[in-house]
Order: structure tokens, then sequence, then C-alpha cells
């Protein structure tokens, strides 16, 4: 469910105020996004979960610190989760100690037949991205992919943010067209 900016606007400020149910309903309407830019950060189910409720902690603590107007409060959101990603990454690089310790650690690639099923769905998600408009696709992927927001994707094509929501509401019923063919 699409929900509008200022709404999560108005569920950060009650929440700076600590108003215990603004903040259930802020995240019953952005965890998923949320999780969807820890996952991508930190590839590691478990490890994304964990930071997800950190990151929650960290937006009830500095509610206060959202300023309405100078970014979209989905912007601030996805900062706030990248950067504590991005804290994690920085904490976990190993001090470089015996090279030999390396020789220990498993390959975690996937074998070759979960390379080749997972080879074959990206091929047919290709293959239906191209069947998009040039732009389109390229919004799917920045939105889906690479955790823009909406408004980011919209001022990054040059269009409204009404228009963007458009956009990748008709592309993604095309792909899921596409992919069920």
């Amino acid at each position: 469910m699409e929900t509008p900016s200022g709404d999560i606007a108005d569920l950060i400020g009650r929440i700076a105020l600590g108003e215990r149910a603004a903040f259930r309903v802020l995240y019953e309407r952005t965890s998923a996004k949320l999780f969807g830019v820890t996952l991508r950060i930190l590839k590691n189910r478990a490890e994304a979960e964990e930071a997800l409720q950190e990151i929650y902690v960290k937006v009830w603590r500095r509610a206060d610190r959202y300023v309405p107007g100078t970014t979209s409060p989905i912007s601030w959101l996805v900062a706030v989760a990248r950067n504590h990603c991005l804290d994690i990454l920085r904490a976990r690089r190993p001090v470089a100690d015996d090279i030999d310790v390396a020789l220990e650690i498993p390959d975690a690639a996937p074998d070759p037949e979960a390379s080749a099923l997972a080879g074959g769905e990206r091929a047919r998600i290709e293959a239906c991205l191209a069947e998009l408009d040039a732009a389109r696709a390229e919004a799917v992927r920045g939105a889906y992919l690479d955790g823009f927001s909406y408004e980011e994707l919209a001022n990054r094509h040059g269009v409204p943010l009404n228009t963007m929501r458009t956009w990748l509401r008709r592309s993604l019923l095309r792909l899921r067209e596409c992919l069920t063919r």
C-alpha cells in the first residue's frame, strides 16, 4: 500500500512526542521497504532482520531530528537504514590476520545447479525488463534493486511524483504479465 509522505511525516512527528501507536503504524507502513534496503546492503537475511530492529530503535530515539520539508520522510528513513547498515559493514571488516585463516572460510557461492536456476530466472526478468521503455525499466531497477524512493526517481527522471508512481505501477503489472507467460 502506497503511503502519502505527509502521513509518514506526521507519524514521525508524533513519534518524536513519544506516541507508541504512531510508531507501530510507521513500522507497519515502512518496514518492508526498509527491510529491502537492509537486505540489499547486508546480503544476509538474519543480519538484515536484526539491523531492522536496531534501525527502528534509532528512529524512535531520533525522530525529533527529522525536519519536515528538508527531505521526504521515506528518504530520511532510508538514510537512517543505509547509514546503520554501512556502520555494520565497516565494523565487520576483519583485522588483517594470518592469511591461512582465509583458506578455512567456506565458499558461500551457490552450487552450479543453484547458479543455473538463478541465472535462468535472472534472464527471464531481464528479458521482461527489456520489453519496457528504457526509462521505465531504469526506474524499476532504481526502486526495487537500488532502494531509491519514488521522489528520488521522479527527480532523476524529471517527471512529477505521481507520474513516477504510475510508471512503476504499470511497469510492475507488465512485468508480472510477462513473467507469467
